[in-house]
């Protein structure tokens, strides 16, 4: 047994790694000593976990609700514009935007919510908000769900692969580690998915063509020897984390789980061979690898001219991409054990701008927008809240990111009432926000 010169004790089996000591020291800092900070943990009410891993399609820019999740089809034509006819699914009563037969052809495993809303227009601070559910305002940069589910699983997780990964690249409109530090930052892929060469070689080119790959031939030849020696104890303690699993990338059994090459050209194509199904399908490996949180990052949302247009290029590949994953999922058993959630960090204006310089866009809107959720203990066939005839107003069930995130976080055995460790403050809550103003966990769509 170890024990610190605070006199607390160490269990044999609790790993004291470079991170944690810093970890520790910070806490110290802030007046919360290590025994305190143990306790702490220790009191955490245990909670059963349906969820072992979390998939989040990011429409970056915000996707519109009527134009995906929530159709009006009795709205005037400046607000549906040519989708006036949503196409019925295979569970009675629920709609999706004509664009999307795919996704309609599985409604029973998924939940549609149709009445998120934060009221909030700007990119930057709508994406910090739905991805942390703190509000604005506060003087702590608080962290995503997905660093601070890395965080929470870190001590369960065993794979080789990073904890938290983006495909293909990471959010660059708020540092998503907030206060839990930059070990916590996800680990990008970088390049293209869907180029023939991808690999995701752990230092962030993520697209290697024939050139790069004779290149670094040499390269490769020269650290074989390290290859050999890596699984050395001593080597690997000196390195962080973010090392570690960068040359486990390049060097170790993980880096199959990133070759898009060992699955067949028939299940490629089901995904649809652009970026967005391609990066679903990586999803759907590293889930299968245990990675706790995956992020798809999908741009191009961000439609202010040239709305549908744009939309008819990215619906087909959206319906295509999602629907494969989810199907994907189902089929290999993995769904139960796997959250799917998909929505940007807003809508859409609901009334179409057909005046200059807009044309036919839609600007941000942050009073009323749609998420869809699947697997991992949430119910399918559903719709939670509604908005009006015009998509509007919420007139049903208001839901703040606070309540999507702590259900997702109780679906993954997550005490969302806890703390995380601040490294100035002591601590700070996982979830600032949630329960004020009425919110709850989202349990009329828990199974």
């Amino acid at each position: 047994m170890l024990q610190l010169n605070d006199n607390t004790p160490i269990e044999d089996g609790h790993h004291l790694d470079r991170r944690n000591f810093l970890r520790i020291g910070g806490l110290t800092l802030g007046g919360l000593s290590l025994g305190q900070f143990m306790s702490l943990r220790a009191a955490t009410p245990h909670i059963i976990s349906k969820a072992q891993s979390v998939i989040y399609i990011s429409l970056d820019g915000g996707p519109c609700h009527l134009d995906t999740f929530d159709p009006k089809p009795k709205a005037p034509i400046d607000y549906t514009g040519p989708y006036k006819t949503p196409v019925n699914s295979n569970v009675d009563g629920i709609q999706l935007c004509e664009k999307l037969p795919l996704l309609a052809t599985i409604a029973d495993k998924y939940t549609l919510i149709r009445s998120m809303s934060h009221g909030i227009f700007g990119h930057e601070t709508a994406q910090y908000v739905t991805q942390t559910g703190a509000a604005l305002g506060s003087a702590i940069a608080y962290p995503s769900f997905g660093a601070t589910i890395a965080y929470m699983k870190e001590s369960n997780y065993k794979g080789s692969c990073p904890p938290f990964i983006t495909i293909p690249n990471s959010a660059s409109r708020f540092n998503e580690a907030g206060f839990l530090g930059p070990d916590y930052t996800a680990f990008a892929t970088g390049g293209s998915p869907e180029s023939p060469n991808f690999v995701a070689d752990g230092i962030g080119t993520g697209s290697i063509t024939v050139e790069h790959i004779t290149q670094r031939k040499s390269l490769l030849e020269s650290i074989d020897s390290f290859s050999k020696a890596f699984q050395s104890q001593e080597i690997l303690s000196r390195m962080d984390l973010f090392t570690q699993k960068a040359w486990s990338l390049i060097l170790g059994n993980s880096k199959d789980a990133f070759n898009l090459n060992k699955e067949s050209d028939k299940t490629r194509e089901r995904y649809g061979k652009n970026r967005l199904g391609q990066s679903c399908l990586l999803a759907r490996r590293l889930v299968e690898q245990g990675v706790p949180v995956i992020t798809v990052r999908s741009g191009g949302w961000d439609t202010h001219k040239q709305h549908f247009e744009r939309m008819d290029e990215k619906l087909p590949e959206l319906d295509k991409a999602l629907s494969a994953l989810i199907s994907d999922l189902s089929e290999r058993g993995l769904l139960k054990n796997t959250i799917v959630i998909c929505g940007g960090e807003f809508g859409r204006t609901p009334k179409i701008l057909y005046e200059p310089p807009w044309n036919g866009g839609r600007n941000h809107f942050g009073t009323a927008f749609s998420y869809l959720v699947a697997g991992g203990g949430f119910t399918g066939g559903k719709v939670l809240g509604a908005t009006d005839f015009r998509g509007e107003t919420v007139t049903e069930r208001p839901v703040h990111p606070s309540e999507l995130i702590a259900t997702i976080y109780q679906l993954l055995g997550i005490d969302f009432t806890a703390s995380l460790p601040h490294p100035y403050l002591g601590t700070a809550r996982i979830l600032p926000e949630w329960g004020k103003k009425g919110m709850g966990v989202l349990n009329e769509i828990i199974a």
